[in-house]
């Protein structure tokens, strides 16, 4: 059996974290800033609501009957003593064997265009470590994206205005920085295992490596610029972040309601339906939260029973990039138009090169992970290069017609007569399409 290293992993992150932006608005605190203190305890707290609401509903304990456990998640201690209960269930699992198992059936990513169906015994243990793996990544996605970001944005604005990082500060913002990552990280392997359900999904740990230094970029990158953007235009900031909220929290809705498809009710069958639009809405929060740092890796589709959408759409994932390439580009060219006397001392277009430098390493390692280290790469319609070259192939042909177009309207006038008159005791021609013009 396989041992429980990402429940580890989310729950040492959510403690040390939660310790450390306590510890830090002690410390505002003391120092009289009343507003970090507010700001740092809500961007804390809230998250760890959040998670626990999260851990009760994939274990479903709203419906049963354990006390002892709603009253230790009121008390914000329920990753603690879930994580307990996972290294309690590993450990029995080793020891004892199960009378009682089920047979699921994966099939292999297929090899030289075989795909074989391996049958697999599931004992109960196991599953319900299944179970916690999966509450536990998405209490880490929640952690990270309505937590972490925010936390760790608030903590690097304050440092610019400061122009000072403290010890504590300083590895808040770290601690802040690993959760957003590994959320990201952890937000790129559900969809890939949603998407290739069928699939016996084995990531190698190269891949994991490519997906932080991904992640790591972007994301560090778009905070970069957030705060910059920030410290010198606070009231266009709101603006901004109130666009890129809106758009992608409706989007999933606008999408839903165009396709005219029923309203989904079987997300929980002890849910009425207000409590499936709750959940929905809340859904599409954590969706929009994710975009506003980095790509999603899913789309979020109401309509589906799972929620999201199995295919994969090389055109919003090229979208994205881009328009949030030409977003950082505009924001640090403002902040560099606006910029006050804190950044004084600090090379202005050296860091905005830098940052973008960034954000395409960043772009890099994504195109080499999908190119290369994706688990499921041979079930991909077309590669990565597959899809650039054809894009080249269309931006190419395009360009050749719009010069041919253009070389006929420029004729001189005598020449247009002349081929007027020719062409009253000739037969007329077929004008040649884009895609013929490539080959000729």
């Amino acid at each position: 059996m396989k041992f429980p290293g990402s429940v580890l992993a989310s729950v040492f992150l959510f403690v040390a974290e939660t310790l450390a932006a306590l510890s830090l608005s002690s410390t505002y605190r003391s120092g009289g800033d009343g507003m970090w203190q507010s700001l740092t305890l809500l961007f804390s707290l809230l998250p760890c609501a959040l998670v626990q609401l999260t851990l009760l509903f994939v274990h479903r304990d709203f419906s049963r009957d354990r006390p002892l456990v709603l009253l230790l998640h009121l008390l914000q201690l329920g990753p603690l003593f879930r994580c307990f209960e996972v290294f309690c269930l590993y450990c029995q699992s080793n020891n004892s064997e199960e009378p009682y198992v089920s047979i699921t059936k994966k099939r292999q990513i297929p090899k030289n265009g075989l795909s074989e169906e391996i049958e697999k015994e599931v004992g109960q243990a196991e599953g319900k470590l299944f179970t916690h793996r999966s509450a536990f990544s998405r209490a880490s996605v929640i952690q990270a994206f309505l937590g972490s970001a925010p936390q760790l944005t608030l903590q690097l604005y304050i440092s610019v205005l400061q122009q000072h990082i403290g010890i504590g500060r300083s590895f808040c913002m770290v601690l802040s920085l690993l959760s957003i990552v590994y959320g990201a990280l952890r937000c790129n392997i559900l969809a890939i295992k949603i998407k290739y359900d069928d699939y016996e999904v084995k990531v190698k740990p190269l891949a994991y490596l490519i997906i932080f230094l991904w992640r790591s970029f972007e994301i560090a990158t778009r905070v970069v610029v957030l705060v910059l953007f920030t410290s010198v235009l606070k009231a266009w900031v709101v603006i901004a972040i109130l666009i890129n909220f809106f758009i992608f929290f409706l989007y999933p809705w606008i999408v839903f309601w165009c396709s005219g498809s029923p309203f989904p009710e079987n997300i929980e069958k002890a849910l009425s339906r207000v409590g499936t639009t709750i959940v929905l809405c809340f859904l599409t929060l954590l969706y929009a939260g994710i975009n506003m740092f980095c790509w999603s890796a899913v789309q979020l589709q109401i309509n589906n029973p799972d929620l999201i959408s199995k295919s994969q759409n090389w055109y919003q994932l090229v979208m994205h990039y881009m328009v949030r390439f030409i977003e950082n580009a505009f924001l640090l060219l403002a902040w560099y138009l606006y910029k006050t006397d804190i950044y004084m001392y600090v090379c202005a277009p050296l860091l905005i090169l830098q940052l973008l430098v960034g954000y395409c390493t960043a772009i890099l390692f994504m195109l080499v992970f999908y190119q290369f280290f994706h688990p499921c790469k041979r079930l991909f319609s077309s590669s990565v290069s597959e899809g650039l070259q054809e894009c080249i192939r269309c931006i190419c042909c395009n360009c050749k017609w719009n010069r041919s177009s253009e070389s006929i309207g420029l004729r001189p006038p005598e020449d247009k007569n002349k081929e007027s008159s020719s062409s009253l005791s000739a037969a007329p021609t077929q004008s040649l399409s884009p895609e013929e013009l490539c080959y000729t």
